[in-house]
């Protein structure tokens, strides 16, 4: 069932002991930042991943808006944000509806017509009255939100949690995207897209054409919803359907006060406004981000707020990243094991994947495959790079199917055993993500693909290719039967 407010989101996590309230007064600079970081870092498992409580700021020095952060921050959150017990759940479900075989009779066509509904995702619903509107601010000012100044470094504080919902001025689609909002005064913010971003190529529409660009900045509300403007969609499927999806249920949207922009109706703040592209760019950044390094400043557009929306008793939304593991660790896992199914419809022999946490989701990923003829591994890398932001992928090591990549020190030894670093590394230009800070130029560098599969005769290997060590059946049997009388 879909969460009608994220105040019922902290509830249903207070009720699972995955929250902790935190009364005592503290700052939105710096100091918030730090317990969370301690927090988040408190209880590293042996795959590096942190699981320390969702964290609730009742007392952020001089605000009355309470902040929640690490509410995503581990993987049973992220079940309890889509309302599943395990997201592998959602997985199978895609897998499942992807893989539904052709109908043989009306009976089956109606049934499969309803699972292609469900897959494409519930229509949203339209309503007039809506509980993010229940305060009106004509005059509009930021400093009433409790925004974060996350690293000494941080050009300012940044709202980091924010839905922003534009249109595609020529074919009037809308994309939710979260890009970081960067704080200038009582009514502007930085506007960080990336040129690789749906956000940029709206904004880029608007250029060609004339007038203002409107959007809206949501914050809070139903999770899922949040989960879903994070998710790398393809640009044809609608954020706001794939929320109807995960939900089971239409989300209910509300036209805006001031802008010709629909928002989620249970949001607990929307600041609407605009950007106009014939306004000079303005200097945004440096920030922390989610490599562990600061992102440097550049140029990005001008957001100006015409008003501020919210409940009457809002929650704050917001995270922090920089060294993993962080937060968004656990966002990143989610959308590698809900798009694995989705992947392997263009490369079926995808058997799984990993993109580790200290990898930061774009710097390595590990791939194992059914391989079938030679240079397989090599067709799977060059076809990876041209998916998505799968492009983006620095690093992609593909081993074969019997290897566990979620182990990395199985992949460690198997890898370093499998390759012969001349043979077996394919070097390619393209696109990286702009926050490569190795790239030599900003958005453009170089990639690694690493085949870590045996080698066959039919690729040139003349060699015979030895057998992993491993003990026989009858012996493990025989050992485990007398386990106990060797006091061991």
């Amino acid at each position: 069932m879909p969460y009608y407010s994220l105040t019922a989101f902290v509830q249903v996590l207070e009720r699972a002991g995955e929250l902790k309230r935190i009364s005592h007064p503290v700052k939105a600079k710096l100091e918030i930042t730090e317990i969370a970081d301690r927090v988040m870092k408190r209880n590293l498992s042996a795959v590096a991943q942190a699981d320390g409580p969702a964290l609730l700021f009742e007392n952020v020095d001089g605000k009355s808006i309470p902040v929640l952060i690490n509410a995503f921050g581990s993987m049973k959150r992220m079940a309890l944000a889509l309302g599943v017990g395990d997201v592998e759940e959602i997985a199978r479900e895609i897998d499942r509806l992807i893989r539904t075989r052709p109908p043989k009779s009306f009976k089956d066509k109606l049934g499969l017509l309803a699972e292609l509904v469900r897959l494409a995702g519930i229509p949203p619903k339209l309503v007039k009255d809506a509980a993010c509107q229940e305060i009106i601010l004509h005059d509009p000012d930021l400093s009433i939100l409790p925004v974060l100044t996350c690293w000494p470094g941080d050009a300012g504080p940044f709202i980091t949690l924010p839905m922003v919902f534009t249109r595609d001025p020529r074919s009037g689609t809308r994309n939710v995207g979260l890009y970081r909002m960067q704080i200038f005064d009582r009514r502007t913010t930085g506007m960080h897209w990336h040129l690789h971003k749906v956000g940029a190529r709206h904004y880029l529409h608007q250029k060609e054409q004339s007038g203002r660009m409107e959007l809206a900045a949501c914050l809070g509300g139903d999770p899922a919803m949040i989960y879903a403007a994070t998710a790398p969609l393809p640009d044809q499927i609608d954020e706001i359907l794939f929320t109807g999806f995960l939900r089971k249920k239409g989300v209910e949207l509300v036209k805006g006060v001031t802008v010709d922009v629909e928002v989620p109706a249970n949001s607990d703040i929307v600041i609407e406004g605009y950007v106009d592209p014939s306004e000079p760019l303005r200097r945004e950044g440096p920030f922390g981000d989610h490599t562990g390094f600061y992102s440097l400043a550049d140029d990005y557009p001008v957001f100006h707020v015409t008003c501020i929306t919210h409940r009457k008793s809002p929650i704050y939304p917001t995270t922090i990243v920089g060294r993993p593991p962080m937060e968004d660790a656990f966002l990143g896992k989610t959308t590698e094991r809900l798009f694995l199914p989705l992947l392997r419809v263009t490369l079926p022999e995808i058997v799984d994947m990993n993109l580790p946490v200290h990898g930061v989701f774009h710097n390595l990923a590990i791939i194992s495959i059914k391989k079938e003829y030679p240079a397989h591994a090599r067709k799977v890398m060059h076809a990876l790079w041209g998916l998505g932001q799968m492009m983006f992928t620095k690093t992609l090591m593909i081993v074969d199917d019997d290897v566990n990549v979620h182990d990395l020190a199985e992949v460690t030894w198997v890898v370093g055993n499998h390759i012969d670093p001349k043979r077996d590394l394919v070097f390619v230009e393209g696109p990286v993500d702009v926050l490569d800070h190795a790239a030599p130029i900003m958005g453009y560098g170089s990639k690694v693909g690493i085949d870590a599969t045996r080698k066959w005769r039919s690729e040139g290997f003349e060699r015979e290719w030895p057998a992993a060590i491993v003990m026989d059946d009858k012996t493990k049997k025989y050992i485990d039967s007398i386990w106990e009388k060797l006091g061991l």
